[in-house]
Order: structure tokens, then C-alpha cells, then sequence
């Protein structure tokens, strides 16, 4: 409940502040089953608009532990369904937590596999926790404003979804097959962000 008023009322901010977004490929998204959602983290507010693009479907978020070291705003984002998790250390609650979460349907996953904003490689977490859950990875990319200044400038907002990506329970992820699978998750990327614009370059900022 509170994840969604709190979704709809930031949505309509938004939609004052910088206008209507574009959602494309909707229908990639499943209806049937719980879904874990990868995107490349580009900005701050790129985690509510793909929750607001992937409505009314409901979303758990991977957090770093230091965002729970502020009582309020712990008590708000643990409301949004995120869990703390230890970047430097994450250890196997990273993997439960969330595994255990699909498995009861009542919400998808949020998963930034690039971990940081100012980061292009790709973790291996994503193709654990859909191997161990067995739901589909959506690969997703967000394209618009990068800072407060461009969000009320009202440049456009596009996130696009891609087809799923199956990883089956009795694939071994070996070294090599996570490479293969985030390899085959940033050729998604870079597709959607082609798709939406052939001239679209994400310039990484420290």
C-alpha cells in the first residue's frame, strides 16, 4: 500500500515537473510470473521511473546498508520494500533475501547489475538470484535527464523494456557462463538504447 501511494504521488510530481514520460514495450513485462528488472544505473532518479514504467507491477530494491544509517529514511525506503545489502561484503543473504522474495509472487526485483552510477561493468547477482528463483531477467534502459537542473528543464523521459532472458535451474554458472549472460544483458541494453535513439551516448560522470 504505502509503496504505491508513495509511487503515485511522486509520479504526478513528476509529470508537473518535467511532463509525461515514454514507456515503451510494456507488454515485454510478464503477467504471470515474478520478474527480476536489470537496468545500467545512470542517475538518481532512473530506480522511480522504471518503477513508475513498469506500473502497476510492485518492485523489492537491493540498497546499500548505509542508506538504513538514517532513521527516516530507512523507515521510508524499508516501506518501498528495499533491503540492505553490503556492497564491499555482500555475503548470502544477498542472494536469499531476494531469491526468497520472487518465490512468493508478490513482487519483482529492481537489480542495477552495473552497482554504482559511475560504473559500466556488470555483477553476476542478477543471473544467480533468476537461476535460484527461476524467473526471467527483463533487461530495461532509462534515457533522459541526468540532474535535478535537466529533470526541470523538462527533457524527455524514455525507459524501454527488452525481451526476457531465461536462465534455466540446471545451468551451471560457471565463469564463463556469467560472462555470457552479461554479455547477452548489455547487448540488451545497448539495443533498447538504440532502438529509442541511434545517437544516444551515456557520458559517465564522477
Amino acid at each position: 500500500m504505502f509503496f504505491r501511494t508513495l509511487r503515485d504521488f511522486v509520479g504526478l510530481l513528476l509529470l508537473l515537473l518535467n511532463g509525461k514520460a515514454h514507456y515503451q514495450n510494456k507488454g515485454k513485462l510478464p503477467t504471470e510470473e515474478s520478474f527480476i528488472l536489470v537496468a545500467p544505473h545512470r542517475t538518481w532518479i532512473d530506480p522511480v521511473y522504471l518503477a513508475l514504467a513498469a506500473k502497476p507491477h510492485e518492485f523489492s530494491f537491493m540498497a546499500k546498508k548505509e542508506l538504513f544509517k538514517n532513521p527516516l529514511l530507512a523507515w521510508v525506503i524499508r516501506r518501498c520494500n528495499a533491503f540492505p545489502v553490503d556492497r564491499n561484503n555482500p555475503g548470502p543473504s544477498a542472494i536469499k533475501i531476494p531469491v526468497k522474495i520472487l518465490k512468493e509472487g508478490n513482487l519483482n526485483l529492481v537489480i542495477f547489475p552495473t552497482g554504482t552510477r559511475h560504473s559500466s561493468e556488470l555483477k553476476g547477482g542478477a543471473a544467480t538470484i533468476a537461476k535460484l528463483s527461476g524467473v526471467p531477467i527483463i533487461p530495461a534502459v532509462y534515457q533522459g535527464p541526468l540532474t535535478l537542473i535537466d529533470l526541470l528543464k523538462r527533457k524527455r523521459v524514455t525507459v524501454r523494456f527488452g525481451d526476457p532472458i531465461y536462465i534455466d535451474k540446471s545451468t551451471k554458472l560457471t565463469k564463463d557462463r556469467l560472462k555470457e549472460i552479461e554479455l547477452e544483458i548489455q547487448q540488451s541494453f545497448d539495443q533498447l538504447d538504440h532502438e529509442i535513439d541511434p545517437t544516444y551516448v551515456y557520458k559517465i560522470t564522477p
